[in-house]
């Protein structure tokens, strides 16, 4: 049966989850970086089996309450918080490390905000959610630990590698390299400020509006802003790489990141839409699908 609390209770729960999640992370990030015992292990490595011993608590909590969002505020909560420990970790502090830092912590304080103006309380879960509970049900819970929880945690890590690469040594920066991470500093500030600017349109239009698709601002020139913006913002991360290491491999985080948005969540939302919103399929006609 599930527990409900007041909106209040609710989040400072959820907080008291993630701060459990996050010291216990912590504390395994720094054994494995200081056991002789663990020695061959990278601490890239350790920083990831950190990232999954959390993600797995937070999904422990979540079959407590029989509530996967409360996985929901990790997308927002880890990357910025990760990116602080990791440069503490390097001990680099370059300009490049403080530009990330400062665009990672901009970006996860607007999606945080805006999971807690959006967040209902513990007993509400995502229509997502909801949705593979009644059409997995024997599957539900491996549905619920690999697929809700961890392919969204290796995803992230897989898209902040760029980030956690840039602060690992000491670069001499010349004059085009500095120049092309700051467009990538701006291309991040400018993403998560899209998505703070699409944030206020939505939920000032469904307040006015119940019931019906968000057409104005951001949202009459492309249908899912929101979405635009967060894969430009790792993209802005992978170019602040690229300006000091090139391409390389570390393509594959920005670029399943927004797989992910365009052959998952999009669409996802696209048939919610369909089904539940009265001319939604002209609107989907008549507007780009981001921006």
């Amino acid at each position: 049966m599930k527990r409900t609390y007041s909106k209040s209770c609710s989040i400072a729960l959820i907080t008291a989850i993630y701060v459990l999640a996050g010291v216990a992370a912590v504390l395994l990030f720094r054994a494995l970086t200081c056991s002789a015992a663990s020695s061959h292990l990278s601490p890239l490595t350790a920083l990831l089996l950190a990232d999954v011993l959390a993600t797995v608590i937070v999904w422990a909590f979540g079959l407590l309450y029989e509530n996967v969002s409360v996985y929901d505020p990790y997308w927002s909560v880890f990357p910025p918080v990760a990116f602080l420990i990791w440069a503490f970790y390097t001990g680099v502090w370059s300009l490049p490390v403080i530009l990330l830092l400062v665009a990672s912590w901009y970006w996860g304080w607007r999606l945080t905000r805006n999971w807690a103006i959006t967040f209902k309380g513990i007993a509400h879960e995502d229509w997502r959610y909801t949705k593979y509970r009644s059409l997995h049900p024997v599957l539900f819970h491996l549905i619920n630990l690999f697929g809700l929880n961890m392919m969204p945690t290796l995803v992230v890590f897989g898209a902040m590698l760029p980030g956690l690469r840039l602060m690992e040594e000491p670069l001499a920066i010349s004059h085009w390299p500095l120049v092309i991470c700051i467009v990538g500093f701006l291309v991040c500030i400018a993403a998560a400020t899209i998505q703070l600017i699409a944030d206020k349109q939505i939920h000032d239009f469904r307040a006015a509006n119940p019931g019906k698709y968000c057409n104005v601002g951001l949202w009459k020139h492309g249908r899912h802003p929101n979405y635009f913006g967060e894969m430009a913002f790792w993209w802005g991360i992978w170019i602040m790489y690229v300006a000091m290491n090139g391409i390389d491999w570390f393509i594959c985080g920005p670029i399943a990141m927004s797989a992910m948005f365009i052959g998952i969540s999009i669409p996802l939302m696209e048939r919610r839409q369909l089904q539940n919103k009265p001319g939604y399929a002209e609107y989907r006609k008549q507007t780009r699908m981001l921006i």
